[in-house]
């Protein structure tokens, strides 16, 4: 009998021990997570070394967090893809300026949709644009993914509407409108 506890009482001690190292981590992990989203939106928002999140008021069901730096905005979207959600980061400066952009996460088509992971040449469109843009006259179209170019499109003009205060109801500048 005593043969058949000492399995049971050693593998119960090795799960107390690993979900108290996992709980115990868990501050490390989030500190990691937040230090990795500070140096991307550095790299996207050029001049801002230190970000605030806001809270979003606005009616903008694209927009999904908010944080300001010392010369704009990074805009965390999220729009409808062809095959799921796009999550991305847009930086904008305080004149409303596209200064950067990254897609974090998305299920969109491989070899179609899924290259604006990586497709620097369609994302580079959208650096230094003012205002509203759209797919066909401003920015041309991922080849067979025309669906996953519009949303990421509506991510960045709700990111610049934001800041510009097209977006009227989040207030994010005075001088927008």
């Amino acid at each position: 009998m005593r043969k058949i506890w000492i399995p049971f009482v050693s593998l119960a001690l090795a799960a107390v021990l690993l979900l108290g190292l996992y709980n115990g981590l868990q501050g490390v992990r989030q500190a990691n997570r937040e230090k990795e989203l500070n140096e991307k939106m550095m790299t996207l928002l050029p001049g801002s070394t230190t970000f605030a999140e806001e809270a979003y008021t606005g009616e903008d069901t694209n927009i999904a967090a908010i944080y300001k730096g010392e010369t704009g905005y990074v805009v965390e979207t999220t729009t409808a893809g062809y095959a799921g959600p796009i999550r991305m980061l847009v930086g904008v400066n305080n004149d409303g300026q596209v200064t950067g952009l990254q897609v974090r996460s998305m299920e969109e088509t491989f070899g179609l949709g899924a290259e604006a992971l990586t497709d620097w040449k369609f994302l580079a469109q959208f650096l230094r644009t003012e205002g509203e843009v759209a797919v066909g006259t401003d920015i041309d179209a991922i080849s067979g993914a025309t669906v996953t170019s519009k949303a990421i499109t509506r991510s960045v003009n709700s990111a610049v509407a934001f800041v510009t205060g097209a977006d009227v109801s989040s207030g994010a500048t005075s001088w927008g409108g």
